[in-house]
């Protein structure tokens, strides 16, 4: 059976929640975690619900925060945040998937192999799993554009045609 823990980084669950989609990814077949440090540093205050909700904090263990202190060393200079890092870190750890929109971290998981997915593959596990339907993404990637969410906007096209078939 494949793993089910996704680990998350801010910006996929900032994308749900703008999208009115936060409550309709839990209840996907997915376990969806952040590292604690990520949550408390970036996600309590303006969210703090999340753990009500369905998202698991777990605790970067010692040699956990030692590799995303490596990462940290060896990519921080690159634009990628200690938080998304620290991600990263933890999706090794846990041998999982990381989820993440952000760019460089995109980048910096091809280079290790890493696997990683973003917004449009949530919304493709959605739609796949009926949780909602092509009027409904196509209204969450509104709300996304309308925020100025940073999403290929062109592959969201491909995308809400190809739901709309």
């Amino acid at each position: 059976m494949p793993n089910k823990l996704l680990i998350s980084d801010a910006n996929i669950l900032i994308d749900m929640e703008v999208a009115g989609l936060l409550e309709d990814m839990f209840r996907l077949e997915y376990e969806f975690a952040v590292p604690d440090i990520l949550f408390h540093d970036e996600l309590s205050d303006h969210h703090p619900n999340l753990p009500n909700i369905g998202l698991s904090i777990l605790e970067m263990k010692a040699e956990c925060v030692q590799a995303a202190f490596e990462l940290v060393e060896q990519y921080g200079k690159s634009g990628a945040s200690r938080y998304d890092l620290s991600a990263l870190a933890l999706a090794q750890d846990k041998k999982c998937p990381l989820l993440s929109g952000d760019r460089i971290l995109r980048k910096i998981c091809r280079q290790m192999k890493q696997e990683i997915h973003g917004t449009l593959w949530l919304m493709e596990q959605m739609f796949q799993s009926g949780i909602i339907d092509s009027k409904r993404a196509e209204s969450a990637y509104e709300k996304m554009k309308n925020q100025q969410r940073r999403l290929p906007w062109k592959e969201v096209g491909l995308q809400i045609n190809r739901f709309e078939r």
